[in-house]
């Protein structure tokens, strides 16, 4: 069940009161209380003695208005390109006072059938008494167009392939439109598989740390009101409105009293401003690990198995480990605080074929998993503490982390501390692992396959009609003299065929990194190679209200050979279903096509897949 509840993050007032913090999350059916992140799914995979299949029920309990402001001049689920479905839903007819917060969960990384992937266009609103919330009667629900092309109709009852090897997925919503906004107000939890290598249970096949020297953290960033509620920038005034709307130059009058309120310029200028209007990206002044606050762990002098999620909205990380005496609280952390090592044994979906050796910085995108094992056991850390930094700026990446790119009396270079001071407990063998005999022999990301297609694919940033940034994906002419970009709603581009093998190379012609991510697939990332491009003034975008906006005119596309030296801090030795995209490079990634239907692609700067940089 999703719904709304309240939660304390570990904020307090200026008396020291505890305050209390609204949230959408996710509950169970036993207690049927929500929380955020939602409740973490472990399951043994079928090859573990598991199903071959699991049923979940996403029952939407959400009321008639959204914690955040909602920016309804967006191609979102009441706004939709065409307005009606095969059923005759006129969308625009419905809003979130009168029918509900729309929902539809993605299980981030799952092999499912695509009916149950989470596709932005099957979403689904509250069930309410017909012909409005306050009467009685028969019970009626929006849904999304996509549910038309579903034989057996609507249902929430999705079905989650279990006969795939050992990974750290996760789900989220994907409302169309809406993600952004979903997922910030607590709409995200963790979905662990598990095999006969990677059980999670003490003495298992790898020696790894099992429970409770196993770890899941979700790293989030967020905004706080002075009452303790959820902030999100939207309005004139707002962090971020500034840079985005009133230095590109956005107009939104034309959205005037349909979409958009007016306001005074808060800024000095004469000119009137609008809101609320979504923001190119979100960087958010407090780090948040599953739902509190820069929290710490008390850990014993061991080797500890750590799950790290990036499920920011926008924000690169740099992660590494720093120790400091301890209770250490200061404003920075000390330049001489040294730096422990550690060891990256996994990504998205599963264990590497060897574990990484990390002696100072791992680059996390958001959307990301890291597997990692950190050994807090050498004598000179007991009674310290042990700091995840993160070296990330605080703006849009785009391939090197800069204090340039920092927030003023920054606070979000500090994740989470360890402290190393509880008692080792020598019933459990203190170093199980070895990084130097480490093997996952599961690890296989296209069975073999040869390549039936090479696809080219590509990354844009543009101008809405209102004159936002607006990031598109497109694709790349086979003999490179020119690329296309689209919006979400226009035909297909990308049409694998059931069970054939391709290599997507994905160009980057944007001045930012982007992480791209396949839904029900899995790859591996084979080539980056920098690239070389023109542009010739630009070209008119379709949008999805029949306005058009407007995108560079990208012509001549050559690839320039050897990537950027700093590809070197991706860690690409397991499963994926995230890859980096750098300005001006260009990626290549080889998935198998094994599911018939739908197939989402999008950067998961979750800003940018609600404005359009998602395609199916």
């Amino acid at each position: 069940m999703v719904g709304e509840t309240i939660q304390e993050t570990g904020l307090v007032d200026s008396r020291g009161k505890k305050l209390k913090t609204r949230v959408f999350g996710y509950a169970d059916q036993n207690d049927m209380i929500a929380t955020w992140p939602g409740r973490t799914f472990e399951v043994d995979n079928k090859d573990a003695g598991g199903p071959d299949e699991i049923e979940v029920i996403w029952e939407n309990n959400l009321g008639f208005s959204h914690l955040l402001p909602v920016d309804t001049s967006l191609h979102w689920c009441y706004e939709l390109h065409g307005a009606s479905s095969a059923n005759g839903h006129d969308y625009r007819q419905y809003s979130i006072e009168k029918n509900g917060v729309p929902i539809i969960t993605h299980l981030h990384g799952g092999h499912s059938d695509y009916q149950f992937d989470g596709n932005p266009e099957f979403f689904y609103g509250p069930e309410i008494a017909k012909g409005g919330r306050r009467r009685r009667g028969r019970k009626e629900r929006v849904v999304g167009p996509q549910w038309d092309s579903v034989p057996e109709g609507f249902t929430n009852k999705f079905r989650y392939d279990n006969t795939v090897p050992a990974g750290n997925l996760w789900y989220h919503d994907h409302a169309l439109g809406l993600t952004r906004l979903n997922v910030y107000a607590g709409m995200a939890g963790f979905y662990f598989v598990r095999d006969t290598f990677d059980t999670g249970e003490p003495g298992n096949p790898l020696g790894l740390p099992a429970w409770p020297y196993e770890k899941a953290y979700a790293i989030q960033d967020r905004m706080f009101t002075s009452s303790g509620d959820l902030f999100y920038p939207a309005f004139p005034g707002d962090p971020f409105y500034e840079g985005f709307i009133v230095e590109e130059e956005a107009d939104l009058s034309a959205g005037f009293d349909e979409y958009f309120d007016a306001f005074d310029n808060p800024y000095g200028g004469t000119e009137t401003l609008y809101g609320p209007t979504a923001l190119a990206e979100f960087f958010g002044d407090h780090i948040v690990v599953n739902g509190v606050i820069w929290p710490y762990e008390a850990v014993e002098p061991r080797q500890y198995r750590l799950h790290l999620l990036n499920g920011t909205d926008s924000r690169f990380m740099g992660l590494r480990f720093r120790v400091v005496d301890s209770g250490f609280e200061d404003e920075k952390i000390p330049d001489n605080a040294p730096v422990l090592d550690f060891h990256v044994i996994g990504s998205d979906q599963g264990l590497a074929g060897k574990a990484i050796h990390v002696e100072d910085t791992l680059v996390s995108e958001p959307g990301s998993r890291y597997d990692v094992i950190v050994d807090f056991s050498d004598e000179s850390l007991i009674g310290k503490r042990v700091i995840l930094e993160n070296t990330g700026g605080d703006s849009p990446f785009g391939g090197d982390f800069s204090e340039a790119d920092y927030f003023p009396d920054r606070r979000t270079d500090r994740i989470m501390a360890f402290d190393v001071v509880q008692r080792l407990n020598r019933r459990v063998p203190a170093t199980p692992f070895s990084p130097g005999g480490f093997h996952d022999s599961t690890r296989n990301p296209t069975n073999g396959n040869g390549t039936d297609k090479t696809r080219r694919v590509a990354l844009f940033e543009g101008k809405d009609e209102y004159g936002r940034l607006q990031p598109l994906l497109g694709t790349v002419a086979d003999d490179g003299s020119v690329a296309t970009a689209y919006t979400w709603f226009q035909d297909t581009t990308e049409t694998p065929r059931y069970g054939d093998t391709e290599e997507w190379e994905i160009y980057n012609f944007t001045g930012d990194a982007h992480p791209v991510h396949l839904h029900l697939v899995h790859f591996e990332e084979t080539d980056r190679q920098k690239i070389r491009f023109d542009v010739e003034g630009t070209v008119p975008t379709t949008q999805h209200n029949g306005e058009s906006g407007e995108v560079a005119n990208v012509v001549e596309i050559h690839l320039e050979g050897d990537p950027d030296p700093r590809d070197e801090i991706y860690v690409k030795t397991s499963r994926r279903d995230m890859v980096t995209a750098l300005p001006g490079e260009m990626v290549k990634v080889k998935a198998t096509f094994d599911k018939r239907g739908r197939y989402v692609w999008h950067c998961h700067i979750l800003s940018h897949e609600d404005h359009e940089m998602m395609r199916v």
